[in-house]
């Protein structure tokens, strides 16, 4: 009797142990997977796109250093966010390191939230022309390399429709000397950069890059859309 008692203790404390082990197992694969690779983390919900907030829009551009790009948008009225990125390219939540070695095939982008009724599609696209130089391949100033190349990602059929018109206005005038190398692609994933790389320039003013390289295109799109751009300092 007495080892009949201690059999059905030691059953218990198993199965207990087993419970709780099987709990623990779901617990772990029902939290948010993340990647790391090359001690660049991301969550995995965030490398997709997704649709934008109910009355707000998304345009996707690469203009090379996405600390200038992003550094050019965020000053337009009626622009919720603009975050940086990566898009374009083959291999799954890319480091910066392996974006940086071009191996990737993803271009540095951003990605922004805007408010149609208050800015355009057509407005943002032509900031985009203005802001870099759209006829050189796989390049922006010193920068080299397929991660610095000019690209729009589109997210609807609208959105091609106005980019590849867009281009074909611009040719047909002549507007940039040369042939315009822009790629126009559909946007298939959106990886966010690491905190580092977000609101750079608004960061790092006095940083010598930001002084000499994004400042100066800053001050020209200020310039050339003084009616969209918001206050100076917000």
């Amino acid at each position: 009797m007495q080892k009949y008692f201690f059999t059905t203790i030691i059953c218990l404390v198993l199965a207990s142990l087993c419970l709780i082990a099987a709990s623990m197992l779901v617990n772990y694969s029902g939290k948010s997977t993340h990647a790391n690779r090359g001690g660049h983390v991301v969550n995995a919900e965030k490398m997709r796109s997704t649709a934008a907030p109910a009355q707000l829009a998304r345009a996707t551009f690469g203009g090379g250093c996405f600390w200038c790009t992003e550094a050019v948008f965020q000053q337009f009225s009626g622009v919720a966010t603009v975050q940086s990125g990566y898009a374009g390219g083959a291999i799954p939540d890319p480091s910066y390191q392996e974006i940086c070695s071009g191996i990737t095939g993803h271009a540095e982008v951003v990605q922004i939230t805007y408010d149609p009724k208050v800015v355009t599609y057509n407005q943002l696209l032509e900031a985009f022309w203005q802001s870099h130089d759209p006829t050189t391949f796989n390049r922006q100033g010193n920068d080299l390399g397929t991660q610095y190349r000019s690209i729009i990602l589109y997210h609807n059929e609208d959105q091609k429709r106005l980019a590849t018109e867009s281009i074909e206005r611009l040719e047909e005038e002549n507007v940039f000397g040369a042939p315009i190398v822009t790629e126009i692609a559909p946007l298939e994933t959106f990886y966010p950069a690491d905190t580092s790389h977000q609101n750079f320039y608004r960061s790092n003013k006095n940083l010598r890059y930001c002084t000499a390289i994004i400042q100066p295109k800053v001050e020209k799109i200020r310039k050339a859309f003084s009616k969209q751009v918001l206050p100076s300092g917000d």
